[in-house]
């Protein structure tokens, strides 16, 4: 440590800002080492991507919605990683995981490391859940807000989010999310119709049924946490606050499992205090238009 002392300044700073996206990276392609070995646990069947992959055989919305392994999401997400659940197992996982990966350094950075010493991103990466994605599609709504249908076809109630641009008359952009959302549903539906139907009953079932949740998660209802959600948007839109959206998607996830909290890396990227990230350098990127990111 002496010795990066005694180095120039320009160069300890990039000491200091490649060295934890260095080691997350070399953790990273361990994992994904791991998961092309097919290397127990790190391949087990009851983790959330093996459900994505499992999707090739077709999708099952029979069972209860509130057990963990059931593929929740609508049939869309199946048919678009359809090329990816063609590959073995082994190889869907590790690219899968690999994408996870890239995703969350490019939210957070050279926060990569400490943020990975949370619970909820280390356990987000054993299981390979979408949060994310999630995480990602926010931040990316902001510039192009059609990616709110990978929100609204898969979680479906952090689409709440999209109060942001209601509250700020942004109706353009309001309409692009919810049309590119009922533009691709109304393809993958004219492809599998029987798949359909059977997430719309999965939909109501989760709804109208009692929740008999296995696992640890934060017992608030949904019912409670939607309109705290709404309220907290709202908001953050009318006072700039972007922040507000990534937390606001959190409160209305249909279930607080410990991983979800995975979807706050989006808001590294929001806030200026976090400081450069590649995805806030790509936020503020001159030519694009303005987001409350920029203030």
């Amino acid at each position: 440590m002496h010795l990066v002392h005694r180095l120039p300044t320009s160069f300890r700073r990039v000491h200091r800002g490649r060295l934890p996206v260095d080691t997350f990276a070399i953790a990273a392609a361990v994992l994904v080492a791991a998961r092309f070995l097919d290397i127990s646990p790190w391949n087990h069947p009851s983790l959330d991507l093996h459900t994505y992959w499992a999707t090739r055989d077709g999708i099952d919305y029979s069972g209860s919605p509130f057990l963990i392994g059931a593929y929740l999401y609508a049939p869309l997400f199946a048919q678009a990683i359809a090329p990816l659940t063609a590959l073995p197992w082994p190889v869907f996982a590790g690219i899968w995981t690999a994408l996870i990966a890239g995703a969350y350094l490019w939210l957070v950075g050279r926060w990569a490391l400490p943020i990975l010493l949370s619970a909820a991103v280390a356990l987000e990466l054993y299981l390979g859940q979408i949060d994310v994605f999630l995480a990602a599609a926010i931040v990316l709504g902001f510039r192009h807000p059609a990616v709110w249908a990978l929100l609204l076809l898969t979680k479906v109630t952090p689409g709440i989010g999209l109060i942001w641009f209601a509250v700020r008359r942004e109706w353009q952009s309001l309409l692009v999310a919810l049309s590119a959302t009922v533009a691709l549903a109304a393809v993958s539906a004219l492809i599998d119709p029987v798949a359909w139907r059977g997430w719309v009953d999965l939909l109501q079932r989760s709804a109208t049924q009692p929740q008999v949740i296995e696992g640890t998660f934060l017992p608030v209802p949904l019912w409670v946490r939607l309109p705290a959600a709404a309220a907290l948007v709202a908001w953050g839109a009318r006072t700039d606050r972007s922040w507000t959206v990534p937390v606001g998607a959190l409160l209305a996830m249909p279930v607080l499992w410990i991983n979800v909290l995975t979807i706050l890396v989006a808001v590294v990227p929001l806030r200026a205090e976090a400081g450069s990230v590649p995805a806030r350098r790509w936020l503020l990127q001159p030519g694009l238009a303005p987001t409350a990111a920029d203030r």
